[in-house]
């Protein structure tokens, strides 16, 4: 195992009677892509706000490259940048003056021209920040997450208000971001983002860490790797399908039938609706996906802390 630049250890936050983080614990290592993710409420802010010394935890401990954000925050602030899910500038601030004075704070700051260039700011940098729409809201405030060349970077639902293309713009920066040697911390319960991006995943669940692991390791863990669904052209005897070996679930939705199971499912469906003279029509094979993987580890309801 390599050197860790984030840890945190049995973490714990409270707002009154509502429990945020409820024993949290985990270690990203250096220069990995980890996420956070879980629903809306789940404690994922709250974790990485605690992280980023933006909230005091009520137990346990947290240490980014060493340092104790409660407590060494100047310091933890010129090696970490963070992007938040809900951030602020001044409304007559412009792009340009809002990137040149969050460079004037590092001492070895990127260019942040090529900054702006690779996220679409370049044509903005007259505007004012009231007069931005959400999305070129939400892309300046990750450029100024990341012109401090931060050794870590926490991005809190990177992609709300992107459209698809800037979406996949900001997640082939994020990779580059991490191929120059940034630890990225990255919050979401997009399901498409979290599997495109991130090298492990911790899934957060009202306050309490459901399964870490990569990808392709929930996935596995999650029940069927396939899911097949078709339109039948004629009445299909569903219960025969229930009986083929790797089957998990069959069921029919809106006209559509729907089948679970392994991955030769489909293989061993077809000649079954073949003697039953059914045509499959619209057939769609998909593989298991975190967001299956997701509903499966999640599907048993965590009993509430007294």
């Amino acid at each position: 195992m390599g050197s860790a630049a984030v840890v945190v250890d049995d973490l714990r936050k409270r707002y009154g009677d509502k429990v945020a983080v409820d024993g949290i614990s985990l270690r990203v290592e250096e220069g990995e892509i980890f996420g956070i993710l879980g629903p809306n409420g789940a404690g994922k802010t709250t974790t990485v706000e605690c992280v980023a010394g933006l909230r005091i935890g009520d137990e346990g401990s947290v240490r980014v490259h060493g340092l104790d954000p409660w407590t060494d925050r100047p310091a933890l602030t010129r090696i970490l940048g963070i992007q938040l899910q809900e951030s602020r500038l001044q409304a007559k601030i412009t792009v340009r003056e809002a990137l040149e004075l969050w460079t004037a704070l590092y001492d070895d700051p990127v260019a942040w021209p090529d900054l702006a260039e690779r996220l679409g700011l370049t044509e903005l940098l007259p505007q004012r920040y009231a007069k931005l729409s959400g999305g070129q809201q939400q892309r300046l405030s990750i450029a100024l997450a990341l012109v401090g060349r931060p050794r870590v970077v926490v991005l809190d639902e990177l992609s709300t208000g992107l459209d698809p293309r800037a979406r996949r713009d900001v997640w082939q920066l994020v990779r580059d971001v991490r191929a120059a040697g940034t630890t990225v911390l990255l919050v979401t319960h997009a399901m498409e983002e979290a599997q495109q991006l991130c090298d492990r995943i911790a899934i957060v669940d009202r306050g309490r860490i459901r399964a870490l692991d990569t990808p392709t390791g929930l996935v596995d863990a999650a029940g069927p790797a396939t899911t097949t669904t078709f339109r039948p052209s004629a009445p299909t005897d569903l219960e025969a399908l229930r009986e083929l070996p790797g089957v998990v679930s069959v069921h029919a939705d809106d006209g559509r039938v729907v089948v679970t199971g392994a991955d030769d499912t489909v293989l061993r469906l077809l000649p079954v609706l073949e003697r039953q003279h059914v045509v499959p029509q619209s057939l769609r094979v998909e593989a298991g996906s975190l967001d299956t993987a997701y509903l499966d580890l999640t599907a048993d309801p965590i009993e509430e802390t007294v």
